[in-house]
Formats: C-alpha cells, sequence, structure tokens
C-alpha cells in the first residue's frame, strides 16, 4: 500500500477500534527535546528517575525502534459528563477525591490491546515492517509526539489540547517502520488565556507551559513516595489521587463529549474514611484493575489523611484514630496531622491517647505539633 492509503487504513482501522481520533506523525526526534532537558536539569521532574534514565531514548524514537518512520498517535476520550444534582447545579458522577481518569479501569488494560490490533494490521499490510505499542509506559515524549502528529495542541498547563475532545483523553502511540503519511499539527489555540495557570492551588505552573512537578497534586498523590511537604498539605485540598482543576476551568473542555466507553464509567471507590485505614485484602480486593493501584496502599492512606484534615469533618475522628494504627510511620505522621487540623474534642483526646502510648521520638514530635495546632484553634483553617 502507498503511505497514503496505509494511514487512510490505520484511521479507519483505529476509529473501528473505538479510538476517537487518530493521527500520523514522523518518527523523528521531538521538537522539544532541548525543553525537556531544561526541565529535567532544572530538577522539575522531582522523584521520578525514569525519566532521566530514559533520557537519551526520549529524545530520539530510533532509539527505542531502529529504523522507526512513522507514529500512530490514538486519542480515547474518558470524559464521564457532568450530573444534574438536586439542587440544580452540575456537579461530577464520580468520586470527588479521585481524578476523572481513574474512576474507572486501569486505561492500559484498555487501550494497549487495541494498539497491539491496530499494529497487527499495519504490519499485514506492510509486510517486512515492525512496531511497538506504548502507553505512557516507554521512554519516548508521546505527548510531543502526538502534538507533531496533529492529534493536539500543548496547552498551557502542559496537557494536550483537541479542538472536539478538549483534554479528557488517553494518548496511545504505535511507532512502527512502516511508511505512513503524516498529517499536518494543529495551531495552538490558546490565545491569551491563563485560566489554568491561575487556578492551581499549588501553584505548580511557574509560567506557560512549564510544570513544576514537585508542586502538582497529581504528582504529590501518586509519583511522590515520601510525606508530602508541609508548606503544601494544605493546598491539596481534599484531593487522594489526581487532580483535575486545570482541567476543569479550561474553556475546551466546556463541550467535551462523554465518552462512550464503559470501561472508564465511574466505579465504586473506596471513601477517603476507607482509604485511610484499607487493609491489604481490602486494597488487593477493592482496587483491582484500578489506577489507584499507583499510588500504592500506603500513598493512598497517607493522601487520604490530608484531605480529611483539610475537609475539616468531625466525623473522620474514628476513621483517623483507626488510621493511628497504621504500620507505615509515615502514615501515621500524616494521620496526626490530619487531626491536628479538626476542631475537635475528640480530635485532641485521640492524639493525647496516641502521644501517651508512643515509643518513636519522630512520631511523638509529629504529635506535639498535631496538639499544638488543636490548641491554638486553628483546626481546619490553618496550614
Amino acid at each position: 500500500m502507498t503511505p497514503r492509503a496505509l494511514a487512510e487504513r490505520a484511521k479507519e482501522t483505529g476509529r473501528r477500534l473505538g479510538f476517537d481520533v487518530v493521527a500520523i506523525g514522523p518518527a523523528d526526534p521531538p521538537e522539544h527535546g532541548a525543553q525537556f532537558e531544561a526541565w529535567l536539569d532544572a530538577g522539575y521532574a522531582g522523584a521520578m528517575g525514569y525519566l532521566e534514565r530514559g533520557r537519551e531514548k526520549r529524545l530520539d524514537p530510533r532509539r527505542v525502534l531502529p529504523g522507526a518512520r512513522s507514529l500512530v498517535a490514538c486519542a480515547l476520550n474518558y470524559y464521564q459528563g457532568p450530573d444534574q444534582g438536586s439542587d440544580g447545579r452540575l456537579s461530577a458522577v464520580g468520586p470527588t477525591h479521585v481524578a476523572r481518569y481513574a474512576w474507572g479501569r486501569d486505561y492500559h488494560a484498555v487501550m494497549e490491546p487495541r494498539l497491539h490490533e491496530l499494529l497487527a494490521d499495519i504490519v499485514a499490510e506492510a509486510r517486512g515492517t515492525t512496531g511497538r505499542v506504548y502507553v505512557d509506559t516507554g521512554p519516548i515524549l508521546e505527548r510531543d509526539l502526538a502534538a507533531r502528529a496533529g492529534l493536539g495542541w500543548v496547552g498551557k498547563n502542559t496537557m494536550l489540547l483537541h479542538p472536539a475532545l478538549g483534554s479528557y483523553f488517553f494518548i496511545g502511540v504505535i511507532l512502527t517502520t512502516a511508511e505512513l503519511e503524516p498529517d499536518t499539527p494543529l495551531p495552538d489555540r490558546c490565545g491569551t488565556c491563563t485560566r489554568c495557570l491561575e487556578a492551581c492551588p499549588t501553584d505548580a505552573f511557574l509560567g506557560p507551559y512549564v510544570l513544576d512537578a514537585r508542586r502538582c497534586i497529581s504528582y504529590l498523590t501518586i509519583e511522590q513516595r515520601g510525606p508530602i511537604p508541609l508548606e503544601l498539605r494544605g493546598d491539596v485540598g481534599t484531593l487522594a489521587f489526581g487532580c483535575d482543576i486545570c482541567q476543569d476551568v479550561c474553556p475546551w473542555n466546556r463541550r467535551a463529549p462523554i465518552t462512550a466507553e464503559a470501561a472508564f464509567a465511574a466505579r465504586d471507590l473506596p471513601a477517603l474514611t476507607e482509604l485511610v485505614a484499607l487493609s491489604e485484602e481490602g486494597y488487593q480486593e477493592q482496587l483491582r484493575e484500578s489506577p489507584l493501584r499507583r499510588a500504592r496502599r500506603d500513598g493512598l492512606a497517607r493522601n487520604a489523611a490530608v484531605a480529611l484534615g483539610n475537609r475539616g469533618d468531625p466525623g473522620a475522628v474514628t476513621a483517623l484514630a483507626r488510621g493511628l494504627a497504621h504500620a507505615n510511620l509515615m502514615v501515621r505522621a500524616h494521620v496526626a496531622w490530619a487531626l491536628g487540623r479538626l476542631d475537635d474534642p475528640g480530635a485532641k483526646a485521640t492524639l493525647e491517647a496516641a502521644r501517651a502510648s508512643e515509643s518513636d521520638p519522630g512520631m511523638r514530635a509529629e504529635i506535639d505539633a498535631a496538639l499544638a495546632g488543636v490548641v491554638e484553634g486553628r483546626g481546619a483553617r490553618g496550614n
């Protein structure tokens, strides 16, 4: 087949497999490789060491797949739509403490088989070629390459934006040695809008198109393995896994279409009060095939404690008290912090009881700090 015919067939097959948009670009080095290196060198990747380890490959797709000529970028919409509440206001249809993309089944399990099927079709038509499939798991700059293919433009919040889909979509790519006719990149249509930058509660954006991951709520609640920095905990709000704030305020998402993919429908996920003391058995059972597993059980408990402290609901004391018995010292420290945010006698009594029985000096210091917050009346109103 000619490169044009092969490209058209790939798009048709991709749409038949359920992808919303399929775009094709060259497998050349990414256009913004220098910016990526500067971002890494500045330390903005935080603890995501895998980005540094794969630096050289990310700067040239042909180091990932020798002889690569084309990249097929596929978008799969996951927007579940708004729900009309009893008060007439629009509210999220899923758990508000979890980012939308994680409401349903793990997207890797949904996308990868389809991408492999699409690759198999390409290879069958272009004999002697090969390829590789990636869904944010390989050493390539998928977003940059997908933007050059015309799957969207990179917005000021560093998300890929498509004029019809907005930004609520997953990206999957195929690197192949087959030659497919490339599409034309889309122009940047963010204009003078800066709503995403202004809405970020942790000031994670250093400017348009530059994100300091170390301050991003998604990074803090998913990639960060140690303690959440004290100065950022209050700004994390009631989020326990990921964040959609910069997407929620984006004008391009006002008319985002609702996904037809049933796998991304909101499932029953543990509430914050469950997550803070979730057992290993509960973790394995309730979060089977869920993206939440990326944060691990200890990370979810830590995040839930922070969210409960920020919510300021005295009704969370019982759940947080269970969290004080967590095997992980870091989790217990975050639970103590959360209890110190609650203006409630029960929270103070729980902390005092824990202080009396605690043998670890560091944990005692955490409890003392939390108790000081209660005594000073900061409760849920201060950091």
